[in-house]
């Protein structure tokens, strides 16, 4: 497996791993917190997608250089040095097989690695996730909050969850 810039020979596999159509599968376990997946065909991601897949806080998943998922990380707050990472494997054929442990393992190095002044890096999932938790946890990560029922998803509430490690825990787990 690789963690690694996306490939411009690589956004037409991207674009139909993440687009299968008007409710993919992926979607159902992203979470609740954005409503905002529309099918989109192949020339307006290009036009208005395809930017941040270029950005350097996002990266391929590749495996046997196939490309089958994101790694991400956005500022929770700059100036406070408050980073958060996600990861999404869009094609199902790879669930279950511990990539996105894996994936996850090699992006947090990346980011610690990328920034020198980080103490922390985050991660919010929801409880309905149950192997986006477990992967979390298996790395390293420490369950840091949980807020009750606030988040509604397919008709049932759940829970946000935080998780968190820090620079001193991982570097003792390498």
């Amino acid at each position: 497996m690789t963690v690694k810039k996306i490939s411009e020979n690589d956004f037409k596999r991207l674009h139909s791993i993440i687009y299968q159509g008007e409710n993919p599968e992926w979607k159902k376990w992203d979470g609740p917190y954005y409503d905002d997946y529309k099918f989109t065909d192949y020339e307006n991601f290009l036009k208005d997608k395809v930017d941040f897949f270029k950005s350097d806080n996002v990266k391929g998943i590749y495996i046997d250089k196939i490309l089958v998922g994101t790694v991400s990380r956005y500022w929770e707050d700059r100036k406070t040095r408050w980073i958060e990472v996600g990861i999404v494997i869009y094609d199902s054929n790879y669930w279950y097989g511990g990539y996105g442990s894996e994936a996850l393992k090699i992006w947090t190095t990346k980011t610690f690695d990328d920034f020198p002044e980080l103490e922390h890096i985050g991660l919010t999932t929801w409880s309905g996730n149950i192997s986006m938790m477990k992967s979390a946890e298996k790395i390293g990560y420490k369950l840091e909050g949980r807020i009750r029922k606030v988040r509604y998803h397919m008709n049932e509430y759940f829970d946000s969850m935080k998780y968190g490690v820090l620079r001193e825990e991982w570097e003792s787990l390498k």
